[in-house]
């Protein structure tokens, strides 16, 4: 556990706006706020900096066990640290996938050997997992993959999806993509080998029919349900109008609003393709929209790295999936240099909400008692995003040769630095979340 330590002279995003204060930070948590506090053990001098609470990123794909030439526990750990994300909730589908108890033990395990920061782990469905996802303890949710899988994950008989949703009382976190919608889609086009087809394939039909479907059922059984990686502007409007008294929130990738077709596959190539689909200029204004109305709550990554050979191959045979948790932060401190968000913005959306809405404990504020999990930023900081100068195991962004105002120089987990100067410090070992009922 860290020393004592006084962070002074900070403009600190506290849950009720910014103001320029001291915080102390003992045993790690966060022990006082203040001006004129007793000196501890440690001085930060922060002038000219901002302290926010740690990122929360709630969906990135870690690739251990299965993939870990692309992406490990320890690399995306590390990557997450120096993006200033303090804590992340990792998806099912590795090589195997995540299905069962056992599995998901031997996840945990690796984990608590390689995290720089803490961890969490979402439980995959299958159509005939039911027992297993109701009896493991400790996950954040239930992932089901309505469409976009294949094996063991891909849950597209409704018999067997209403059966999930009827059954428990967990959160399930789906992907909502049509598979029937894309099978035909696909095959209206036949063998097509151009990525501008990919969101015609994946188009607008099947993510609103699948959306539509999971929260028919989430609110015909009163189930939790958070609809992932959300891409339309169909979508947010089908949101608008759910009844009083529902159980539904959802979440919104950088990517779907910063990268826009056609320029994107154009000057990307399959670099470009991910599931669901980076979508038009109209899309991407009515998802940052929803976000600052607050039909969308909060933002993901959707972290999902593969090598530059992989993603290089030709359409249908490139994965789908790119990197972005070491840049999701300072794309959005870069919209706030802009005017387009606040400060107190980016930290309800990335912090404070998923805390909330994943249940996760004394975690998302700036606040006594709360886990000292903190990144002090440099609002002013301009840096270019660079291939090959990254911490992620893939090296690669799809916003290399971007320049962005705003950036991490100092990340704490539990009050111990794990990221400052452009360096991990990869002995800090982060904690497993912790998940109430929500």
């Amino acid at each position: 556990m860290s020393e004592s330590i006084t962070i002074c002279n900070a403009e600190v995003v506290l849950p009720g706006g910014i103001q320029r204060t001291d915080v102390v930070v003992q045993d790690g948590r966060i022990a006082a706020i203040g001006s004129g506090l007793p000196d501890t053990g440690g001085v930060i001098n922060a002038e000219g900096l901002t302290l926010l609470p740690g990122v929360i990123d709630p969906q990135v794909h870690f690739r251990e066990p299965g993939a870990t030439h692309k992406e490990d526990l320890h690399s995306g750990s590390m990557a997450a640290a120096a993006g200033g994300v303090t804590a992340f909730l990792d998806m099912p589908n590795n090589k195997p996938a995540v299905i069962t108890r056992s599995r998901m033990a031997e996840k945990k395990a690796r984990a608590a050997e390689q995290c720089v920061v803490h961890y969490g782990f979402f439980m995959g469905a299958t159509p005939d997992n039911l027992e297993e996802l109701n009896a493991v303890e400790n996950v954040c949710g239930i992932k089901v993959f309505m469409g976009a899988s294949t094996g063991d994950l891909l849950v597209d008989d409704p018999v067997a999806l209403e059966r999930i949703f009827a059954n428990g009382t967990r959160l399930i976190a789906v992907h909502a993509e049509d598979e029937t919608v894309m099978r035909d889609n696909q095959a209206l086009l036949g063998e097509v080998q151009d990525i501008r087809a990919h969101p015609r394939i994946r188009d607008e039909s099947a993510a609103l029919r699948a959306t539509k479907l999971a929260t028919r059922l989430s609110l015909k059984h009163q189930r939790r349900l958070h609809v992932l990686h959300l891409t339309t502007e169909e979508e947010c409007d089908l949101l608008r109008t759910l009844p009083a008294g529902h159980r539904i929130s959802a979440e919104v990738c950088p990517q779907h609003f910063t990268l826009t077709a056609p320029e994107c596959y154009e000057r990307l190539g399959t670099r470009a393709q991910m599931n669901p689909p980076l979508r038009t200029q109209r899309h991407a204004d009515a998802l940052w929209a929803a976000l600052k109305d607050g039909t969308l709550q909060c933002i993901a990554t959707d972290h999902a790295p593969h090598t530059l050979e992989e993603k290089d191959q030709p359409y249908g045979k490139a994965p789908s999936g790119m990197p972005g948790v070491e840049t999701s932060l300072p794309l959005l401190l870069d919209r706030a240099s802009r005017g387009f968000c606040t400060l107190s913005e980016v930290a309800r959306w990335m912090s404070e909400t998923p805390a909330r809405l994943y249940g996760i404990h004394n975690k998302g504020r700036i606040e006594v008692g709360y886990d000292a999990d903190l990144v002090l930023v440099d609002p002013s900081l301009k840096k270019t995003v660079t291939n090959g100068e990254l911490f992620t195991k893939s090296n690669w962004s799809p916003y290399h040769g971007m320049t962005l105002q705003g950036w991490p120089v100092r990340t704490f987990v539990l009050g111990e630095t794990v990221f400052h100067n452009g360096e991990v410090n990869d002995q800090i070992r982060g904690q497993e979340l912790q998940f109430s009922g929500v």
